[in-house]
């Protein structure tokens, strides 16, 4: 594998950002969003909750929390991005937790049958996708 000359390096890292920023994202933003496709859990992979979670996503309910099933905005920009409404949140009890807890699975798509499923075990810190 040939190696690009530095200035030629500095250049593609050039190309990259400009675009990110004509598209309205920070380059930082457009790496993260692809991290989350290339990071995945098997579902047999995830904690029990989040499994039964998944279950209640197919099955249209009913949900535990009354913030579960809101449009998840994707602030962050840490999946990829898509219009507004696509995503939806879905909250993984934390045994022993007294709150909502960190974890959370975001869903993209129609609410029973979602195209793609987000895990995150740390509130929307990282995410990994679900392979179903």
């Amino acid at each position: 594998m040939r190696r690009l000359p530095l200035r030629h390096a500095f250049a593609v890292a050039a190309i990259v950002a400009l675009a990110c920023m004509s598209a309205g994202t920070a380059p930082i933003a457009f790496a993260r969003s692809h991290a989350a496709e290339r990071d995945e859990i098997v579902v047999a992979q995830l904690p029990r909750e989040a499994r039964d979670v998944l279950a209640l996503v197919h099955a249209g309910g009913p949900f535990r929390f009354e913030r579960d099933g809101v449009t998840f905005g994707n602030r962050e920009r840490s999946l990829p991005p898509r219009r507004r409404g696509y995503y939806h949140e879905y909250t993984v009890a934390t045994p022993g937790e007294r709150t909502r807890g960190a974890r959370r699975i975001v869903c993209g798509g129609p609410r029973r049958t979602p195209e793609v499923c987000y895990y995150s075990d740390d509130h929307y810190a990282s995410f990994r996708r679900i392979r179903e």
